[in-house]
């Protein structure tokens, strides 16, 4: 499947897909789900995904298959010599076929081709089998840690903190 960059009238169609990735009954079909951890419906809401796409140094790749359906997507956004990439989605029912890896070396790409010298993400500490997900795709743990300040349409049910990782290019 190719991977785009996604463009503005993208976004109604990228928010579904996160959310469905993370929140709500529809996540749980997949392994990325914050949903036990996190409650409600929405990882991103359309009017902020609108408003980080306007952000300079902000872009947001897709999946599209043969059908011109969005399978999955990313968010990188450059950051000094950093590229940092996050909300990484793939539809929970597609999951486990590639599409993830796909995105992510393709993240890598736009990363130098961007100039970047690493990749840095956050990832929920509890989320052990994710963070080794990314180990062996060449991520190692920085060490550092961050807070988890919810949005006001999100309520966390268990406490917790992102883990730092990063990819040296």
């Amino acid at each position: 499947m190719p991977v785009t960059i996604a463009m503005p009238e993208d976004a109604p169609t990228l928010v579904k897909l996160i959310n469905s990735a993370y929140r709500g009954e529809q996540s749980k079909k997949g392994w990325t789900t914050e949903a036990d951890i996190i409650a409600g419906d929405s990882r991103i809401l359309l009017p902020d995904l609108q408003a980080l796409m306007q952000k300079p140094g902000v872009i947001f790749l897709q999946s599209v298959n043969e059908k011109q359906e969005t399978e999955g997507s990313v968010f990188l956004e450059k950051r000094g010599d950093q590229l940092y990439l996050g909300m990484l989605s793939v539809n929970p029912e597609l999951q486990a076929r590639g599409t993830g890896k796909q995105l992510m070396l393709a993240a890598e790409d736009q990363a130098r081709q961007m100039g970047c010298q690493s990749i840095i993400m956050r990832v929920i500490h509890l989320r052990q089998e994710l963070i080794d997900w990314y180990l062996r795709r060449g991520y190692y743990d920085t060490g550092k840690t961050e807070a988890y300040i919810p949005p006001s349409y999100e309520s966390v049910s268990i406490p917790f903190h992102f883990v730092i990782l990063q990819k040296d290019l």
